[in-house]
């Protein structure tokens, strides 16, 4: 299945937790949610996955976490803020780099529509 076929599928799962749910919740009620309802449409989803930093050569352990990946394929981070800022699509960005990955979806649950929280953030390896 392609990225954007996931996508598809992992922005339908999200709207289908926002209207179960709503905005106003914590962060990890929604990574939870939205992570059963993935698994349940029988997708392979990890959840916090750690990510190594790879810096000159040198192997850190930085206890960075990605919310979720699904398929090995699109990286899943979640928000419940106010508005997305530059910051949150530079940061799913620098995920995407450091897991050679393509797609990443940018999801921000505290909004009225889900569809004014949503972007798409590409790598082009």
């Amino acid at each position: 299945m392609s990225e954007n076929e996931l996508s598809s599928i992992i922005i339908g799962a999200a709207i289908e937790v926002h209207t179960q749910l709503g905005p106003g919740l914590l962060e990890s009620i929604y990574e939870t949610c939205l992570y059963h309802e993935l698994k349940e449409i029988g997708l392979k989803v990890e959840r916090q996955v750690e990510v190594p930093l790879i810096y000159k050569n040198l192997f850190l352990e930085t206890g960075l976490k990605l919310d979720l990946i699904v398929e090995d394929k699109v990286i899943i981070e979640l928000k419940a803020v106010k508005e997305i800022c530059d910051v949150h699509l530079a940061q799913t960005l620098t995920y995407l780099k450091l897991t050679n990955l393509k797609l990443g979806l940018l999801i921000n649950f505290n909004e009225t529509r889900l569809k004014h929280g949503l972007r798409r953030v590409v790598y082009n390896i």
